[in-house]
Formats: C-alpha cells, structure tokens, sequence
C-alpha cells in the first residue's frame, strides 16, 4: 500500500497505514484495502466521526457497549468493560463487533456519541478490494482440475509469503494433521527462499504417544524444522480449564476443550523460546469442509452452504479459540487458511469440487499439493483428528478423561435443574455444566455472548467430539 499510493510514513508501526488510507478515501476504503486481520477504532475530531471496524472473519478481537445516553467503551477482550462505570446506571449489553463490517458514529461536542450506520465490507465470496495490490498475477480461469489445484498451491503460498513480514522470530504450531503440516511445510520452504537466518521452530502438544505428536514428529523430520513437544497430564490440562476459560470469554464445549492444549503449547512458547509470530491452520476446517460430518452431507450445495456457515460463525469458535489462548501468552497468531484471496477463490470453485471424496475429507486440497513432495503421503492423507482428541493416547480421549473428571464435580440434581437455573443455552451435560459454572462466576449474566453451542450437523450428535460419530469409529479401527 505504501508503495501503491506513495504514503509517507513517519513511524515504523503497522497500524500507521490506516490514517494515511482514511485521509485518501475515507473509511470504506480503509477497510477494504487492508489485507490481513485487524480491529481498530479511528478517531477524526475534525470532521467529529469515530469509525469502528474489524477484519473479514474476526480474527482480531473487538467488543464494543453503547450505552442509550451515547457512552461509547471499546475494547479487544469484552472483560474489559463488563465493570465500566459511567454516571448513568451501566447494565448494557457489552456485544463482540461483527466480523468485515465498519461502524461510522457522530461524536457530540459533549464526547457521546450516536450511532450512523453499521456497514458490511467484504463478503469472503468475493474478490477482495486489496487483491489489485497484490503481487501475485492474474490466475488463469476456468475449473479443470489442474488449472485448479495449480491455483490453490499459488494463493496458498503467497498467503503464507505476504504473512512472512515480521520483526520477531517466526514459528509455527504443529498438530500433525493436514492443515497446520501444510502451513509448517510451506512456511519452512519460503522461509529458506529468503534466507531467514534462524531455523523454524515447530511446536506439537499431546499426552504421551498422543497421535498427533507422533504425526507432528514425522512431519517436523520431513521439513528439517527444530521441533519441540510439550507433554502434558490429565491433571495439568484439568487445572487450566478455569484460566482457559477466562481468556475465552465462552462456555462452548468444544471451544473449551481443544483450547486446553493450545493454552498450554502457547504457555510453552512464551516461557521456554523466542517465537513470537505463530503460524497455525486455523479456518482450514471450515473452508475445505474438513469436518468428518460433511460426510453427510445430503448434497454438495449444502455442504458449501454449511461451510460458509462455519466461516461466518468462526469469530465466535475456532478463531476465538486461537487468538485468545496465544494473546494470553503475549504470541501474535497468523492464519494462513483464512487469506481473503485464497477463501474468495476456493468458495469461488464448483461446490462438486469441494466435497469430500472415496471417504476423505478435504479431497481437493490434498490433491493440490499430492505432486508437491512438502510432505510424507501418510501425513498428505491423514484422516482428520479433531484437536481435542489428537492431543489424547488412542486408548482415551481428551474428552473422555475430562468426562470423568467432571462426572464427580458435578451433582446429578444440579444437572436435573440445569435449565431452570441456566435458561439460555442450558447445559445438557455434566461437563458443559461443569464450563457453565466457571464463565457465569467471571462473567455472571453475560451468557448471550454465545448464540448457540457449536455441533456438527446432518447427524443425530450429542456430543461435539468427532469420536462419537459413526463415520470417524470405522476411519479409526486399524
């Protein structure tokens, strides 16, 4: 953008691009312009206008209360203002900002300020208003299979090369399944292309003999990274579950339970390496239909319905799962998955294409990079493991042995009385019970913050973990 439009800068700061783009087109362009993950609140007292804006899929946190009498509070993380006082009686409603959208408010000489509109940006089905500055050329057109696996390899690798820009060290979490093997191996081959004097740092979480550390130390030994495993016991991950969910600011299920080991990994990193940028394949799942139940998907419109579902709903899932548990140990987290480049071209792709084939999930972006040789064929068609149980022995799950934990913390007849005593979203289970017990003490009342627990669809789940379906038993029973 600098170069684009010759903006002078006065600082070394990355944020300074915003008031030069908003003193040259104003704040719809602003928004559109900037490639990557942001949430900011930009102040013009000239023209008495304060805009709010955040990144297409809510990487970045934003939450914002408005009070009736025009008490504006903003802030990264909603604790921030739950205890707001304000002259005026202060119970209202503290709501994340929506994702890709803009906030335009007038600000009053008293320093209130009153609403104008709320506009959305950038859809992720669309060509995004940056890709004209961007480096890579015009791809060829047209769906035969090797124009477009030629294309995913192209977009993925320039949104891995356009995240490079960093003044700290580089490093990378690696679970051993598709998506974060693909970002580690395509991240260790640019980063060797540009000389980067210090080798990549590749970090996998699990109890011992954990699946995933296995497959991550295969694929650390295929890229040549300087690999790291954290270890860690059925006690240490059960003592993180109150602090994990006061980073999170959610009850969700899921959300808790694959965000203990990712709060730990990350706990690691602060304490033991420099790595401060970390590379992650979060938004994979939910753009390449990498969830075993799109297995079941009743047609290939719907399974491209669903996955723009999961990507719209991503700020309140998995991308609020990996920004907090690493912003919690002071790490910047970068996802290639989720470029704006690379989504509005694989949601652009017929939605025959992008369902799962011969009973494997993310068919098409493993076929992509099957000639490529960044990793070893077993790991290329890893059936999926959702992290939550990856980071588990085979012999019991992650979720099991916090099952039974919580079975004896929490009373039959509180469970009986769940939904009396939690009306919203009541808990069903003694360990969503167990989670909703620990946020209402941080955040008492605040339980809207979640519109619904994630859960798989098409499939009669009662349980968000993948080992409880059908499909997943017979992919793992070798």
């Amino acid at each position: 953008l600098q170069k684009q439009f010759g903006f002078e800068y006065q600082t070394l700061v990355d944020g300074e691009v915003i008031l030069h783009l908003y003193n040259r087109g104003g704040i719809e362009q602003t928004a559109s312009m900037l490639d990557g993950v942001f949430s900011f609140i930009l102040l013009d007292t000239a023209n008495r206008k304060v805009f709010l804006a955040r990144d297409t899929y809510g990487v970045r946190p934003l939450f914002k209360v408005l009070t009736d009498d025009g008490f504006l509070g903003v802030c990264s993380e909603a604790k921030g203002l739950i205890n707001l006082k304000h002259s005026t009686s202060l119970c209202s409603k503290v709501e994340p900002f929506l994702p890709g959208h803009y906030e335009v408010l007038d600000l009053k000489p008293s320093g209130k300020v009153a609403s104008v509109e709320i506009v959305k940006f950038h859809s992720y089905k669309d060509e995004p208003l940056h890709a004209a500055c961007d480096t890579v050329e015009t791809l060829p057109s047209g769906f035969d299979l090797e124009t477009v696996k030629s294309n995913i390899r192209i977009l993925f690798e320039n949104a891995v090369r356009k995240r490079l820009m960093a003044h700290r060290r580089i490093g990378c979490l690696l679970s051993g399944g598709l998506d974060s093997s693909l970002v580690a191996a395509v991240l260790l081959k640019l980063m060797k292309e540009i000389n980067v004097s210090y080798p990549l740092q590749t970090f996998a979480i699990g109890m011992e003999n954990s699946p995933d550390l296995l497959a991550a130390r295969k694929v650390a030994a295929h890229i040549g990274s300087e690999h790291h495993e954290v270890i860690f016991n059925s006690e240490e991950g059960i003592q993180a579950i109150e602090e994990v969910i006061f980073s999170l600011e959610t009850y969700d299920i899921t959300t808790v339970r694959a965000s203990i080991g990712m709060y730990l990994v990350s706990k690691y990193i602060r304490k033991k390496t420099d790595s401060v940028v970390i590379f992650s394949g979060e938004g994979s799942d939910e753009l390449t239909q990498g969830y075993i139940y799109f297995h079941k998907a009743p047609s290939p419109e719907e399974a491209a319905e669903e996955s723009e579902r999961l990507l719209k709903e991503l700020y309140l899932f998995d991308v609020l799962r990996a920004d907090r548990t690493t912003a919690a140990h002071g790490l910047e987290l970068r996802v290639p998955f989720l470029d704006h480049r690379f989504t509005s071209y694989y949601l652009s792709l017929p939605a025959e294409l992008r369902i799962p084939k011969n009973g494997i999930e993310k068919y098409l972006l493993r076929q992509s990079f099957e000639d490529s040789n960044l990793l070893p064929k077993e790991i290329l068609w890893r059936p999926k493991e959702a992290f939550s149980d990856g980071i588990a022995s085979v012999k019991k799950s992650w979720f099991s042995i916090l099952q039974d934990y919580i079975d004896q913390q929490v009373d039959d007849l509180l469970l009986e009385k769940a939904a009396e005593k939690y009306p919203f979203n009541p808990p069903k289970t003694k360990e969503s019970y167990y989670y909703r017990q620990i946020f209402e003490k941080h955040y008492p009342g605040r339980s809207n913050w979640l519109p619904h627990y994630w859960m798989p669809r098409w499939v009669k789940a009662t349980d968000p973990s993948a080992r409880t379906l059908k499909h997943y038993k017979s992919a793992t029973q070798e």
